[in-house]
Parts: C-alpha cells; structure tokens; sequence
C-alpha cells in the first residue's frame, strides 16, 4: 500500500511540474530527505524515483520562460567554487577508479542543490521549502519518539536504511536540525491546535533524539537549545518548557542510556572516540603531505598505515570537518567553512535589516530559526560523516532566497525616497513603510 501511494503522489505530480517547476524541487527534497520509498516492503523500494523527479524538474526548468538564475551572492560563489574544487580533488585522487561511486553520488547532490536554489525564489515557495523539510523529516521524529517512550527508551532510534540518515546518530543530528524549524512554522500558523501540535511534535523529536543514545547528539542538542533560548523572543516560555520537559525526560531514560552519556566525561577510554581522534589525525597528516586531498575513498588500510598514529584501527572521519579535510584537502576545509560562515552572516543580515519591520517578520524568525538549526548541524556535525548531507545546502539556499527576496523589495519601496530627497520634495515619504506581506504558512495554494 505505501508503495502504491508513494508512487501516485510522484507519478501524478510530475505533469504539473511543467507548469510549476518549483513544485519538482519541492518533491525532489521531500524524496531526497524522507526517502519516503524505504517505508515499504515493495517494488518502490528500488524504484528510480529520485532521478525520475530530477529528470522532469531539471527539464521545466530549462523550459519555463520563468526567471531561472542563480543568485549570484558571495555564498553561491563560494559554493560553486567548493563544488569545483571537490571536482579537482577527485581528478588527483589517491584512488582515482574508486572514486566515481561517490563521486557520482556527490555530484548529483550538488547539481540538485543548484536547481533548489534556482527554483525556489518567493516568499511562498520559500515557505514550501521549510514545510517540505519539517514534514520529511519530522515524520522519522513524531515516529522514534512515540517508539521511545512505548519502550521505555530501551531500544535504540534508527533512521531509514540506507540513506545519510540511516544511522542513530545521523537521525538524531537531522531531527535536532528540524526542531527549529519546526518552531518557525509554529510561529506562522493561525491555529491554537496547530502550535500545540508543533509543541507535541518537537518533544518528540527531543525524545527520539535521546531514544537514538547518540553522544554528539545530546551536546547537538544541549548546545542548540541555550542558542534557541538566546534568540528566541519567548525566553520565559522557553524556560518554563525545558524545566518542565527536560528533568522528567532524562529521568524517563534507563539506566544503560545513563551509562553511554556518561562515557563523554571517559573518552579517554572509550575505544569509538579514540578511533575517530586516529581518524582525524589521519585526515590532517594526508592533507599535509597532500593539499589537494585524497578524493572520496580514503578509508583504506594503505593510507592508514601511512598516516595513522595507529594504523591498525580504521575508522571513517566521523566529522564532517576531518572529512572534508581528508577528502578535499585545506583548502577544501576551507571552503567549505567560509561557505558556512557567509550562510551565517547571510542570515545576520537578514535579522538585522528586518528587525523593525513587522511585514517582515516571517523573514526574521526564518533566518534566526536556520542559525539555530546551523548550530545543531555545526556541533553534531563535528562527530559525524555529513559533509554531503543535502539538508543543510537546501537551508543555505533558503537564507540566499531569503535574502535576494527582502533586498530587493526593500530597495524598490527605498527608491521613493531617495528621489523626493533628490527633488529637493519637503514630502516625507510614506511609501518607505512596506504594505503588510500575505500570510503564507499554512496556504493551501
């Protein structure tokens, strides 16, 4: 049965694509992040949806006489650059024949994160985007909290197999991601019932997070909740939820998950978090002796023996810094955090050229609520192998969007003024206070 729904959704969704391509972005997210196929048990489970959804989208694309150019921001630069240099680094790759496998995954990864970034361009479509990503992945967290708490949190959350989510600590990282987001969209809507739900759910997502026993997760989310109090509006509310919610939630948890937390205060010890240092130290001695990096498969005994301290304990990176510094080199790392850095400051600005326009609220909370999201990804990201998780570049390509879109109409109802001032006109202009914006969230159109 959900192979059959999964593919009437996709199949008959295709044809209206044409008319509105970004609706083929919208639905390559959602089967890109949710990977709602996996859910079955049938032929959907191998089914090319991906690429079919691709394959249309990118042909509208080409074919619609609607505006298709990216928006060529500091941040888009940079990541065209950091997608060059991923290129370069393959073709000098350690292992050039083993490299296409991922090499074509990777590529297909950015080449679609263009397309998002092009598509996706009104307030609107940028509304979808983050409704798209809430619903994809907080699906797996309404899901692994319910499981959690029927079982007493003795039995581990896992992610959909065989995707970047498929792990515990991989679905625990994307479901702390989608909290704030989730809180954005419980800002926008009208309803009483709907917040309370988006309330529900993010204490859901909380638990399935615990539920997954992740360590990097519980500092992911340690840390972006004091960052989502700092930015919030509602610091009071805020306060009132975490005493009320937090205590009797650890307390909920059994004693072995108790035990693996406190492994965090023993590193030393504990023979995963030795491995992943030996990993890193890997990372960083073969971007040393090679600045362009290794390529993709670095994960070898051969390069570990050459550049581990131990060279018998073989670990992937597990950190999507170490990764892209094993991978790609330092200036690769490099890249890759200034793409993070201009994404941050993309949002600052944001929040500091809306802060006192209230028809530009939904812009304000979207960019604060991404940061904290960013947070969560930067801290858990440290511990784990998600360089190329898509999530965060469809967020980067939100905060752009959102940016162009509130740039520009800032500078058109600016121009009025700037003529009367011109003219000499004694006139204020009234025109400087934008009209009140349309209410998005939750529209059905």
């Amino acid at each position: 049965m959900r192979d059959i729904l999964v593919t009437l959704i996709v199949f008959g969704g295709l044809p209206v694509v044409f008319k509105k391509p970004y609706l083929g972005a919208l639905m390559w997210v959602w089967i890109s992040v949710m990977n709602p196929h996996t859910q079955g048990w049938g032929f959907a489970t191998t089914f090319p949806f991906a690429a079919i959804i691709a394959a249309v989208t990118i042909t509208s694309l080409l074919i619609t006489k609607e505006p298709k150019n990216l928006p060529l921001t500091p941040v888009i630069w940079v990541f065209i650059i950091f997608v060059f240099w991923m290129n370069l680094s393959t073709v000098f790759a350690i292992y050039p024949d083993e490299t296409y496998v991922q090499w074509n995954k990777v590529m297909k990864i950015m080449l679609m994160s263009f397309v998002v970034i092009m598509l996706i361009r009104t307030q609107k479509q940028i509304q979808l985007l983050i409704w798209t990503i809430v619903i994809s992945l907080g699906y797996y967290g309404v899901k692994g909290g319910v499981f959690t708490l029927k079982g007493g949190g003795v039995d581990m959350v896992w992610g959909p197999e065989g995707t970047f989510i498929g792990g515990n600590n991989e679905i625990a990282l994307a479901l702390i991601m989608t909290i704030p987001l989730m809180h954005y969209l419980q800002i926008t809507v009208q309803k009483p019932w709907a917040r309370h739900a988006f309330t529900v759910a993010m204490l859901l997502c909380a638990v399935a997070a615990l539920g997954s026993y992740s360590r990097g997760a519980f500092l992911a989310i340690a840390t972006m909740g004091m960052f989502l109090w700092f930015k919030s509006r509602h610091k009071l509310n805020f306060a009132l939820l975490g005493v009320m919610a937090i205590p009797p939630l650890l307390a909920f948890m059994p004693e072995q998950w108790m035990q693996r937390m406190d492994t965090i205060n023993t590193y030393e010890e504990d023979g995963s978090v030795q491995g992943r240092f030996n990993a890193w130290w890997m990372a960083y001695n073969l971007a040393k002796d090679r600045p362009l990096g290794g390529g993709f498969e670095v994960i070898t005994p051969e390069l570990f023996y050459a550049y581990a301290p131990n060279p018998e304990d073989i670990h992937a990176a597990h950190s999507i810094y170490f990764q892209a510094l094993g991978e790609h080199g330092f200036v690769g790392l490099g890249l890759y955090l200034l793409l993070g850095w201009l994404t941050w400051r993309t949002g600052s600005w944001i929040i500091r050229n809306t802060s006192k326009l209230e028809e530009y609220r939904w812009a304000f909370n979207l960019a604060t609520m991404i940061q904290v999201s960013l947070i969560g990804f930067a801290v858990g990201g440290a511990f784990l192998s998600l360089l190329y998780f898509d999530v965060p570049y469809y967020l980067m390509g939100a905060m752009v969007a959102t940016r162009v879109l509130v740039e520009k109409e800032l500078r058109q109802k600016a121009l009025p003024a700037i003529a009367a001032k011109a003219s000499g006109s004694p006139r204020q202009p009234e025109q400087l206070t934008p009209p009140q914006s349309q209410p998005v969230a939750g529209d059905s159109s």
